[in-house]
């Protein structure tokens, strides 16, 4: 049976586009687009994973709301159990400290950048949740 991973994403919307971030060259699958975030460690809540995945990765602040998207993929050695949060930006300019790019990218544009397979899911409940 593969392994569990539970991954949280922040779904953080300015003026009607979202941030997503581009993975690192040196990163499973590189260079490919995402909702920020990452995994929650043992015992950790949700909101506090993707608090301090955010700071990590991009030295941003956020206030976590509630889950919106939950859907589950199973990659050939790994399923993901993958939970996005609708939330808000606080505090911080974003720094690519753990990323190697991001975009503010409307939902109707989404489909110009390549994502894993786990967030192409995320991306098609996102296009039914803003129309």
């Amino acid at each position: 049976m593969p392994h569990r991973i539970r991954v949280v994403a922040a779904m953080i919307e300015r003026d009607g586009k979202y941030l997503i971030t581009q993975r690192r060259p040196t990163a499973t699958l590189p260079l490919l687009w995402e909702f920020p975030g990452g995994r929650v460690e043992e015992g950790e809540s949700d909101e506090a994973a993707l608090a301090r995945e955010l700071k990590e990765e991009m030295e941003i602040d956020v206030d976590v709301g509630d889950r919106v998207i939950h859907v589950q993929h199973s990659y050939p050695h790994y399923d993901i159990d993958f939970r996005v949060y609708r939330c808000k930006l606080t505090q911080g300019d974003i720094n690519h400290k753990k990323v190697h790019d991001h975009r503010w990218v409307s939902p109707q544009d989404m489909d110009q950048y390549e994502f894993p397979a786990a967030d192409e899911k995320t991306v098609a409940q996102l296009l039914d949740l803003t129309h």
